[in-house]
């Protein structure tokens, strides 16, 4: 046998073994957000927190005002949230308006240091010095809409003791078009068997950039630091390495605004490849090294999380292995009578894939509590879409130490009653 085929069969082995082991873990943990477990975390305090809520905003005049307003219409007391926005690097007119919404502004320029995660620093290290005092800080984005019950439900959280919980995101546009469909069935399952089970299970869940909040003192004792492209995730596995886990509000709604097409989608997934592939370097090791060592599942099972990149080119060359040998696609380096290239037969692969094709929009319909002829409709944009994912993150591990922020445009205004009458 040729030395180079030993290689490659050896290579696909280990493939095959990584793909199909940690698709497996993900779907065994995601069965638990299924499950009726009941909330062991007790309340341990009884008092409204004060929280300063940041919205981080770059050109966004035409969707602040509608960000704003929703935060002045939060079912909590007025007296116990302040609204600012940080108008970072803008050249439009998204200062006057947020300050005419009823915003208290902040204004920043800075052209070495661009993005969100430098302007929420640069925000933080205001709001330690500021004469009133809060016990949170809420992150938002400009083109978010906040549900009233908010501040209500991060406060639960709160009163149980947790020191930075992840709200639910929503999608403010799930219809506009097939890959605003597509993003939104991706986020609305990551809550119901990403978020929701890692949370029922003590886990570490994820920061999702927008909608979490941060108790002041855990933000001071450990600082931000976070300023990579994906500084929600960057932040996330420092929490995780300092034994302080992210919890999950369900009832805790924000609706995020989904790019329209798919060339806004391809640049927005790449930089968010490009941020994940980042964070893995320099977060996987310590991670997996503390989980090990400590024997702590939460730092394991974050680990696992930054290796998702790898698993989806893993897959993606393992698939078209698999259907290149069921339709007889002449591959010469495939033929041998000694070492399979696949240690699973091809047909395993086939149903990964047709398991997965039909759980999602399971996963979906049971989420929303709805069924739409054109949810089904979008599903067939959502399998190109998933596709589109492999590339993504080749590119995004190609492009890994390039830092420009890719700012997607807003082409039109959405309000909380637009989202009640969709």
């Amino acid at each position: 046998m040729e030395i180079g085929h030993i290689i490659l069969s050896t290579l696909s082995i280990i493939l095959q073994i990584f793909a199909l082991s940690i698709g497996l873990y993900y779907f065994t943990i995601g069965l638990i957000g299924f499950l009726p477990i009941k909330d062991r975390n007790k309340k341990i305090k009884d008092k409204n927190h004060k929280f300063a809520l940041l919205v981080a905003a770059h050109n966004e005049e035409q969707v602040i005002a509608n960000m704003v307003e929703s935060l002045n219409q939060l079912d909590y007391p007025r007296d116990c949230y302040d609204i600012f926005v940080i108008a970072d690097n803008c050249t439009d007119n998204t200062a006057k308006v947020a300050r005419e919404a009823g915003a208290i502004v902040y204004e920043r320029f800075n052209d070495k240091e661009r993005g969100k995660g430098f302007a929420l620093e640069w925000m933080f290290d205001k709001l330690y010095n500021m004469e009133e005092q809060y016990d949170y800080v809420s992150i938002f984005d400009a083109d978010n809409l906040v549900d009233s019950q908010f501040l209500k439900y991060m406060n639960i959280r709160a009163n149980q003791g947790f020191k930075v919980v992840q709200g639910f995101l929503d999608s403010k546009n799930p219809y506009d078009s097939w890959i605003t469909a597509s993003y939104s069935y991706c986020f609305w399952s990551v809550n119901r068997i990403f978020q929701f089970p890692r949370y029922k299970l003590g886990l570490c869940c994820q920061l999702s950039g927008t909608g979490f909040i941060i108790a002041l003192d855990t933000l001071k004792e450990l600082g931000w630091g976070a300023t990579c492209l994906t500084e929600d995730m960057e932040f996330t596995m420092k929490l995780c390495l300092n034994d302080e886990k992210v919890a999950f509000a369900y009832d805790a709604k924000i609706y995020d605004e989904k790019p329209l097409t798919l060339k806004q989608s391809w640049n927005q997934r790449i930089r968010w490849m490009q941020g994940h592939w980042d964070v893995a370097s320099r977060y996987f090791k310590k991670l997996f090294k503390k989980g090990i060592k400590e024997r702590k599942w939460a730092c394991i099972d974050a680990a696992t999380y930054l290796v998702q990149p790898i698993r989806i080119i893993s897959l993606a060359v393992i698939t078209f292995f698999a259907y290149a040998e069921t339709f007889g696609l002449n591959l010469g380096f495939m033929q041998t009578d000694d070492l399979a290239l696949h240690l699973f037969p091809a047909w395993i692969w086939q149903t990964i894939v047709l398991v997965q094709l039909f759980y999602l929009p399971f996963v979906v319909c049971y989420e929303r509590k709805e069924f739409r002829l054109n949810m089904l409709w979008f599903y067939f944009g959502y399998m190109l879409y998933n596709f589109t994912w492999a590339p993504i993150a080749l590119i995004g591990c190609l492009k890994r130490n390039e830092t420009e922020w890719s700012h997607t445009q807003h082409t039109r205004t959405i309000s909380l009653e637009d989202i009640q009458h969709q």
